[in-house]
């Protein structure tokens, strides 16, 4: 299961994280984003030593999604020392995303 954490800066959390963090920015009335959380879930279990699985909901963290320009849900960021990496829009599968993944980190 991915994390679910109050944080007190977002900036901090990605620039002292150890490892890559995938951030899966989403909302509760998205049916894909629901999709990906299954999706999410798989992923993190096979990586968790590379990589953490952040989720963030664009309701209530308007301004990051702002930030890193989220118009689409849901929005994956990979976030390499606190920079992003890459970007993936919508649905992908657990091994096409595994696989895109493994190129990054």
């Amino acid at each position: 299961m991915a994390v679910k954490k109050a944080f007190g800066s977002f900036q901090e959390m990605i620039d002292q994280s150890e490892k890559p963090v995938l951030v899966d920015f989403y909302a509760t009335w998205c049916g894909p984003c629901q999709m990906m959380g299954k999706i999410l879930e798989e992923v993190n279990a096979q990586m968790k030593s590379k990589l953490r699985v952040v989720k963030i909901n664009t309701e209530t963290y308007p301004d990051l999604a702002s930030k890193y320009q989220v118009y689409a849900l849901p929005t994956l960021v990979l976030f390499k020392q606190g920079q992003p990496v890459d970007r993936i829009e919508g649905v992908l599968t657990a091994p096409q995303l595994m696989q895109r993944l493994s190129a990054k980190i």
